[in-house]
């Protein structure tokens, strides 16, 4: 089963903090108190990356919601899998990530989003990092 690292969390809460701020007597939307309580568990764990199976349904509700949000594909349409390299000097994924990319979850795009990102090595993050904006 696929994990959500704990700064996709904090994402989530913070895209709910400022689409749904705090009422009267501090009250969290739902949405944020669900992400609140597995982010607390998580710190009080020491856990960088929670299963999405241990999530409660309010919590995966709520980041889908945020992660609906987020770009779908790191592409930017320079894919150079397609010239018989096994990772893509574009956006950075494996040949096999390109291929089934339609079929992957919510949570392993999340996955691969974050490899990518860290290595900072697909054009994407350097020569053609407009494209990707």
């Amino acid at each position: 089963m696929a994990s959500i690292h704990i700064s996709d969390i904090e994402s989530a809460i913070n895209y709910w903090r400022s689409s749904s701020p705090a009422g009267e007597g501090f009250t969290l939307a739902p949405p944020l108190r669900a992400l609140a309580e597995v982010y607390a568990l998580m710190a009080v764990e020491r856990r960088e990356e929670i299963d999405e199976a241990h999530l409660p349904e309010a919590a995966v509700a709520a980041w889908n919601v945020w992660y609906q949000t987020t770009p779908d594909t790191p592409c930017i349409a320079i894919c150079s899998t397609s010239q018989g390299d096994d990772v893509c000097k574009g956006c950075g994924r494996s040949f096999i990530e390109v291929q089934l990319w339609t079929q992957m979850t919510p949570t392993q795009k999340r996955q691969t989003w974050r490899r990518i990102t860290l290595d900072h090595g697909a054009w994407r993050f350097n020569r053609y990092a407009e494209r990707a904006a």
